[in-house]
């Protein structure tokens, strides 16, 4: 007869309720943690305070009680990828026959760009996925990144990013996907389903407010305002949850006026799980619960940080043993703490591996022969993603693109450098600069090699001109003179993707103002000063300000750390082959001081009389060129007076958009609200909707956006999300500063409080249209 607990006959819920019963304290809290083998192969912390908090440990002893999770057995050394694979199945054969219940432990990677393994393909950056504003493209790629995870025994990935921008200085902002919660919930959501469909438990991070740290500081402290915590930060999280399926949240390192989220059960059960009905597990950033003792001191001992975040709601601690172990157990024992949280973190992470076979008995590691993490296929799919990423912010004189037989002089520390175009949890960023000598294990063509392939008649000359940072001017000299002998000069700018300030960008590596790093605005200055026009490529993690070169450049593309294929991309981009088509995810500033702002300001947040700053952006949220010309045609939703509609109602809106110019393009038809008047201040405008077109010369589609009332709610006095009647404008633009058509509204009725089941979305519809 086939005990209860592994009869695939039953629910997952009395299977796990049965095992349960048979299990030691022990062995449930075995279930509660991770082990990060062969972490003292890793050089320098790829974890906050990593060497700090590591501890040893025999892990064949640990073994007998069981184990919740593997920690990166492929993102912490480099290793070959079926050697890798062969290693963990031996592992978790390991890990089965040493515990009474044969249950292996989820593995677990990083996948922010990409699987962070040794030869794995380098997907462009979260913050270029939301220049594309294509969510069906990134739901291919996470698809494809699952796919590899899985078939070498991956169970969970630590992705994706769903923190809003809010500070553009903050050094992870190149892992987030821009600095509006709709755009990066749809991306997001867009993600999590290609993650979950490959049966990768995707992980959201980071819940809740990281992103609106004090002072752009990694860790440091949370001050927002209880409505722009409910309106900007959480929906991203909870869209991710209801529309794309997540099964894991990751808790943030930050605490949020006072209450770190790794001890808050008001966010980690009461609005997750009571409000919005998550039943996945909630696992620890890395050394997470630990901090409650040793960084926030809300703790007094380990098993103090243990009680507070078991029973705030966080039930597995990664990515090491450290709080939840031997004193935790104890302390059950003598009943400081209640066997009931571990109880309820254990039953979490046991309805997970259920979900994931792992209860069956005949549950078996992969087996993986001969593997490859870079075939043609994801080379294909991380070019066409850095292709749609590539912002175009300007182009006066047409200098773009570039003729094909003229004089080039290529210069920047960012022209002939890999390494520049991968953020920093790529495997080379993240993990090679431990290993000396260890080749990248991918190709990644630099802009100078593109370029030299892309226009093979054009003469094409070469100087670094200075480093990404340091004050070292020596190159200066060189460069010039390679400008000043050409027809153009492209001048390949940007970051240094690193850890913990090992990198001009990058976690930890956050920046006081958003001047260019080093001494790279001074060469900038210097190659304007020849006269030769001046393409500006950046390859950046952040938005850079870039007001000081208004009208003197010739051109200015910018790239968010395109990924492994990011040079052809680019080149492809200067020479004409592709048609630039990326919107602009984060407004780019006009001076680098003045942070934090983002587009969504209320109206004293505007430029205004009562200060002599200026906060308007140089290029605004949403903005991008392209190399062919869009007409919009035929709107309807207007007319002379407002259109009522209930509070309960909708309304269409629509226009025809048509390729007028001789090449194909794409077009980004954004749709934002203006509220005039609410019961507490609104944003100026928001997006609610975007259609991304691809249209061929000549080429025409129509655009119905379905507008419901629930779109224009927010958080009002009272706490809870309401809709008023009242005033509303529906803006279309090509940008959140360039609109074209308007269409005025009156909502009618009664105020509308929304629970849980609201709406998120304006439906959209889109026709061709006969030429």
């Amino acid at each position: 007869m086939t005990t209860a607990w592994r009869d695939r006959a039953l629910p997952p819920a009395d299977r796990v309720d049965d095992l349960l019963s048979r299990m030691t304290l022990e062995e449930k809290t075995a279930q509660l943690y991770g082990v990060w083998v062969n972490n003292d192969s890793i050089g320098e912390d790829v974890a906050p305070q990593e060497h700090e908090m590591l501890e040893s440990f025999d892990f064949d002893e640990l073994i007998t009680r069981g184990l919740g999770q593997l920690t990166r057995p492929f993102g912490t050394a480099p290793v070959d990828p079926a050697l890798g694979a062969e290693a963990l199945a031996r592992v978790q054969r390991r890990i089965i026959a040493a515990n009474r219940f044969g249950i292996p432990a989820v593995a677990h990677e990083e996948c922010l760009a990409g699987f962070t393994a040794w030869q794995a393909t380098a997907y462009p950056v979260p913050l270029a996925w939301g220049a594309t504003f294509d969510p069906p493209l990134v739901e291919k790629m996470a698809r494809h990144i699952g796919s590899d995870m899985a078939s070498l025994g991956i169970h969970q990935g630590l992705s994706p990013v769903l923190d809003v921008v809010r500070d553009p200085r903050w050094g992870r902002v190149e892992e987030t996907i821009g600095e509006d919660p709709y755009l990066v919930g749809t991306i997001g959501s867009a993600y999590v389903r290609g993650l979950e469909s490959a049966g990768i438990v995707a992980t959201l991070k980071h819940f809740a407010g990281y992103a609106a740290s004090v002072g752009a500081r990694n860790h440091a402290p949370v001050r927002a305002g209880v409505r722009e915590f409910a309106d900007v930060t959480l929906p991203p999280f909870e869209m991710a949850l209801r529309e794309g399926g997540a099964r894991s949240v990751m808790a943030a390192y930050t605490e949020t006026d006072g209450v770190p989220v790794s001890a808050d059960p008001a966010l980690l059960t009461e609005l997750l799980r009571d409000d919005w009905g998550f039943t996945g597990t909630v696992v620890s950033d890395y050394f997470g619960i630990g901090f409650l003792e040793t960084n926030h001191r809300v703790a007094g001992s380990r098993v103090e940080a243990a009680h507070a975040a078991l029973a705030a709601g966080l039930d597995v601690e990664l990515p090491i043993l450290r709080c939840y172990g031997e004193e935790l157990v104890t302390a059950v024992r003598s009943g400081e703490i209640p066997e009931a949280l571990v109880d309820r973190a254990a039953r979490r992470v046991l309805l997970q591996k259920c979900e994931l076979g792992m209860l069956d008995e005949d549950w078996t590691p992969p087996v993986a022969t001969r593997v490859e993490l870079d075939p043609p296929e994801n080379r294909a799919l991380a070019r066409g993603i850095a292709e749609k990423s590539v912002v175009l912010l300007d182009n006066p004189d047409d200098v773009l693109p570039l003729a094909p037989d003229i004089r080039i002089a290529v210069v920047g520390p960012r022209a002939d450098d890999p390494l520049a175009m991968l953020g920093c949890y790529s495997f080379p960023s993240h993990v090679l600069p431990d290993h000396p000598g260890t080749p990248l294990g991918i190709e990644i063509p630099t802009v100078l090699d593109s370029l030299r392939a892309e226009i093979p008649d054009a003469k094409i000359t070469y100087a670094a001109g200075s480093d990404v940072s340091g004050d070292d001017t020596g190159g200066f000299p060189e460069a010039v003179a390679r400008a000043a002998e050409a027809d153009v000069c492209v001048a390949v700018l940007g970051d240094r993707a690193g850890l913990f300030g090992r990198g001009t960008s990058g976690e930890g590596c956050d920046a006081e103002d958003l001047r260019l790093p080093g001494v790279q605005a001074k060469l900038l200055d210097a190659l304007t000063a020849t006269g030769t026009p001046v393409v500006l490529v950046l390859l950046t993690g952040r938005p850079y300000a870039l007001g000081r070169w208004n009208g003197q450049l010739a051109a200015t593309v910018q790239a968010f750390f395109p990924g492994e294929e990011g040079g052809p991309a680019v080149a492809g981009v200067l020479a004409g082959r592709v048609s630039p088509s990326g919107r602009l995810p984060v407004s780019v500033p006009h001076r680098p001081g003045g942070q934090p702002w983002t587009y969504l300001q209320p109206p004293l947040g505007l430029a205004g009389g009562a200060s002599n700053l200026d906060p308007t952006p140089l290029y605004p949220f949403g903005h991008g060129l392209s190399y062919t010309s869009f007409a919009w045609e035929d709107f309807t939703g207007g007319g002379d007076e407002p259109s009522e509609i209930d509070t309960d109602g909708t309304y269409d809106v629509s226009l025809t958009v048509r390729n007028t110019g001789d090449r194909a393009g794409a077009e980004v038809i954004q749709l934002y609200l203006h509220d005039p008047v609410a019961s507490v201040t609104r944003p100026d405008v928001r997006l609610i909707a975007y259609r991304r077109l691809e249209l061929e010369p000549g080429e025409a589609s129509r655009v119905t956006f379905r507008f419901h009332a629930d779109v224009s709610s927010f958080t009002g006095r009272s706490g809870r999300r309401v809709v008023e009647p009242g005033a509303l404008e529906l803006r279309l633009g090509a940008s959140s500063a360039d609109i074209r058509h308007t269409a005025r509204l009156t909502l009618t009725g009664p105020a509308r409080e929304l629970g849980q089941d609201r709406r998120l979305h304006c439906e959209t519809e889109v026709r061709a249209v006969e030429a």
